[in-house]
Parts: structure tokens; C-alpha cells; sequence
């Protein structure tokens, strides 16, 4: 009952959004989850969490992307995924409006199982310059089971900055998943 509970409570929250218009359609039913007691762990409401967040729905998308609810938890509507195809050519970008300088901590959501990559890019555009990295997006998340640091970085204020997932030299075999980014204002190195 609880569970239910919480997959319509979401699902409420998520109406008042707007799925990302180049994005391809969730396949997966309502309520067909493959993890039911991660369910708990969804974030419906972007707005709810500290700092700026940036979700899939205002990211900039390059190649085709697919919804998915299958493996929570997300935030908001769902969470995008490269469908294991166009390795080399897709990428989603999460550009926050900081509303001044100085340093963030940058924090990236995505839903973690064996079918993900365990070497997915993700390029930080700060400052001082790029910073890019690999995750292993088998790992859980260390903040709520749905976040993980990617490090701190000087950013200027407005829109300068970026982060971005790609899909370029991830195994044919894996998804790459692309959820949210949420930047927290932090203290200098």
C-alpha cells in the first residue's frame, strides 16, 4: 500500500511537468519499477532540494534520449537514457543560472544497477576551465541513494557554467544514464 502510495504521490508531483520535448517517450507502464523499495528515494519536486537544481527536462540534448521510470529513484518525471545506442554521439548538458560567483559543490543524480555504464564521461565547465571524469554508474550514490559528488569548482554567476554526461567510450553493452545536476553553494578550496 505504501508503495503505491508513494508511486502516485510522484506521480501527482511530476504532472506539473513538462517531459523534454526531443526526449523519446517512457516504455515502461506506470508503477512498473524494478526496484519498489527504492521508490521511497524519489525526488518528485526539484524545488524541494537545497541549491540550484538543474533537471533532464531543462538540459540541452544532442542525439536521441529515452524517458525511463523503470529503476528509481530520480528526480522529477524520470530520468533519460542513451537506449545502449549512438556511442560517440549523445550527450545531455545541465546549464544552472548560479546567482553569483564563487564556489560550488557539484552533484550529479542518476539510478544505479548492473546495466549502467561503469565508465560514463562527465565533463565539468567551471572557471579555471574543464574538468572531465569517469563514473561508474554500477555504484550507488552516496547522497540519498541518489546524488554523487563530482567535486567543487569556482563558477561564475549566471550561465557560464555547465555540466554534461556523454556516452562517448561507454561499452556497447550499458546504458548511460542522465538524471539531474544540483549545484551547492560551498567554501573555497
Amino acid at each position: 500500500m505504501r508503495f503505491h502510495l508513494l508511486l502516485i504521490t510522484a506521480a501527482l508531483a511530476a504532472e506539473s511537468l513538462k517531459p523534454h520535448p526531443q526526449a523519446l517517450p517512457n516504455i515502461h507502464p506506470p508503477g512498473e519499477v524494478d526496484r519498489p523499495e527504492m521508490v521511497k528515494f524519489i525526488v518528485a519536486d526539484a524545488a524541494l532540494l537545497p541549491g540550484i537544481v538543474v533537471d533532464e527536462t531543462a538540459a540541452a540534448l544532442v542525439g536521441e534520449w529515452q524517458y525511463s521510470t523503470h529503476t528509481p529513484p530520480y528526480v522529477g518525471l524520470g530520468y533519460l537514457h542513451d537506449m545502449k545506442a549512438g556511442k560517440g554521439s549523445k550527450s545531455v548538458t545541465f546549464t544552472p543560472d548560479l546567482p553569483k560567483a564563487g564556489w560550488y559543490e557539484v552533484r550529479l543524480a542518476h539510478c544505479y544497477n548492473v546495466r549502467r555504464s561503469t565508465k560514463a564521461p562527465v565533463t565539468i565547465h567551471h572557471a579555471e576551465g574543464d574538468t572531465t571524469m569517469r563514473i561508474n554508474q554500477q555504484d550507488e550514490p552516496s547522497h540519498d541513494r541518489l546524488f554523487r559528488t563530482l567535486g567543487t569548482f569556482r563558477f561564475e554567476a549566471g550561465k557560464s557554467g555547465w555540466v554534461r554526461v556523454s556516452n562517448d567510450g561507454t561499452e556497447p553493452d550499458k546504458v548511460v544514464i542522465a538524471d539531474a545536476v544540483q549545484f551547492l553553494p560551498a567554501s573555497g578550496r
